[in-house]
């Protein structure tokens, strides 16, 4: 198994405990990137799923990494999305899969991406192990998103980390009873609203995919059906309708810029 010298990993001693050691699998170049880290509940709903895959898809457009603690819900869904510009941070040892369920998620981490953990190779995943994780989630990145999180959970001590090294804190909007976790972030002025995924991304690099955007808005003037720019685009159709310029309405694509 092999390690990271920390003292190149510079971001990691604004902690007040820094790990001593990190092991790795996978591809350390991922670590030169900008960095946002996504994390939250584990069981996220339907509406945060859609808005995670448009803000790490966003992210990774724009050469962004997307740092997550490859738990089950938000951390596996903001991994996926991203991916290949994913790095997940365990709170077990590498040769330790946890969780089972994101078993196949895991090993294409290790593959393709980047996995870490501060662990010995074969440790075992217990509860005080993800909190010491969330440190190093957050301490790699310039910024966190809290997609989701309860009144209690390990997503608001990653909150707490990020407003002891001053990393700024964003979080999607939730209906009242929704996500307490979140909504009181923003009741305490403690986090920003994101209410543009694209206006959010932009803040960490410009889009590497204007050109296909281009591409499609000139498809959408000359062939308006779905199933056409759908099957050209994929779910990048889905992500201009999230940000207004476009509307479906049934089988038809309506620009609305």
């Amino acid at each position: 198994m092999k390690s990271i010298n920390i003292k190149e990993l510079s971001p990691l001693f604004r902690l007040k405990n820094p790990p001593k050691k990190l092991y790795y699998k996978g591809n350390l170049e991922l670590l030169n990137m900008k960095k946002v880290a996504i994390v939250g509940s584990r069981k996220m709903s339907i509406y945060t799923k859609y808005l995670i895959q448009n803000l790490a898809k966003s992210l990774k457009n724009r050469g962004i990494c997307v740092v997550s603690g490859g738990a089950i819900g938000c951390d596996a869904q903001a991994g996926i999305s991203a991916f290949p510009n994913t790095i997940a941070v365990f709170g077990n040892g590498l040769e330790e899969i946890y969780p089972k369920t994101n078993e196949k998620l895991i090993k294409n981490i290790y593959d393709n991406a980047l996995a870490l953990s501060e662990y010995e190779p074969n440790t075992k995943a217990s509860g005080f192990r993800f909190l010491e994780r969330n440190r190093i989630v957050v301490g790699l990145c310039e910024a966190l998103v809290v997609a989701q999180a309860d009144f209690r959970s390990g997503s608001l001590q990653s909150a707490r980390i990020a407003n002891e090294l001053k990393i700024p804190i964003y979080v999607f909007p939730h209906r009242i009873n929704e996500s307490l976790g979140t909504n009181f972030l923003l009741s305490q002025n403690k986090a920003t609203l994101i209410n543009d995924i694209e206006d959010f991304a932009n803040k960490f690099g410009q889009n590497l995919t204007s050109t296909k955007s281009d591409e499609l808005i000139e498809f959408i003037k000359q062939n308006p059906n779905f199933d056409e720019v759908y099957a050209k685009f994929g779910d990048l159709i889905y992500e201009y309708e999230l940000n207004d310029r476009v509307e479906i309405l049934g089988t038809k694509v309506i620009l609305k810029c």
